[in-house]
């Protein structure tokens, strides 16, 4: 992923954030844990959501990504992270934190939608996204990674880790990025209704949603 010095608001310092290329979840869960720290979010991070974007093929298509190399920023990830905030009170939109992204940081989410994830741009049906969410508290004691997704047949290294340790759950699980990112069809909730995105504050794994289903959920979280 892209390591280009990043746009901000002059009220957030992204500079100060934590970025490796290609270790999205890892610069989430940081940006996630700074953004608490620092007053931006909740303390307990209760009006953030990890966002995990994937499908079966491990093929998505998002625009505005500071790694490409085409005018439009088109890039082709097996799956992406981002954190969408959403501010207690309902007064305000829900905003979108993607360090990778093009765009303003953070990003007002029917922006980020119209603009990355272009739902009304015709896909072929293996390229539909699916969005994983995951409320943060949740989230930030539960992840896991020892990076052993990023590691070859052979050990070797596709993009350099993190300089710092790999990120270890509360309970001591060492990996569990797999159960994250691997997003089925049948995973996916039919319809947004108050029980489905009640169960986002409680499961581990949070929800499923398509697509077009994405600022319809945020906006039934007060």
């Amino acid at each position: 992923m892209a390591t280009s010095t990043l746009e901000s608001k002059p009220s957030f310092d992204i500079s100060q954030c934590h970025h490796t290329p290609f270790y999205c979840e890892e610069n989430v869960y940081l940006l996630g844990k700074k953004l608490c720290k620092d007053g931006i979010a909740e303390a307990d991070g209760s009006d953030l959501f990890v966002v995990f974007i994937s499908n079966e093929k491990k093929q998505v298509p998002l625009w505005r990504q500071r790694a490409s190399n085409r005018a439009d920023g088109a890039v082709l990830w097996d799956y992406h992270v981002i954190c969408v905030q959403r501010k207690k009170g309902g007064g305000s939109a829900p905003l979108v934190w993607d360090l990778d992204s093009s765009l303003s940081l953070p990003s007002p989410l029917a922006t980020y939608v119209s603009e990355t994830v272009r739902p009304s741009f015709s896909l072929f049906s293996e390229y539909q996204r699916f969005f994983r969410i995951v409320h943060a508290p949740i989230f930030l004691v539960g992840f896991a990674s020892d990076r052993r997704h990023m590691k070859d047949s052979a050990g070797n290294w596709s993009a350099e880790p993190p300089t710092y340790d790999p990120i270890v759950a509360q309970d001591g699980t060492v990996h569990n990025l797999n159960e994250y990112m691997e997003i089925h069809l049948s995973d996916a909730l039919k319809t947004v209704e108050a029980d489905s995105v009640g169960a986002v504050f409680t499961e581990k794994l949070g929800v499923v949603i398509g697509e077009n289903q994405l600022e319809e959920f945020f906006s039934q979280i007060s």
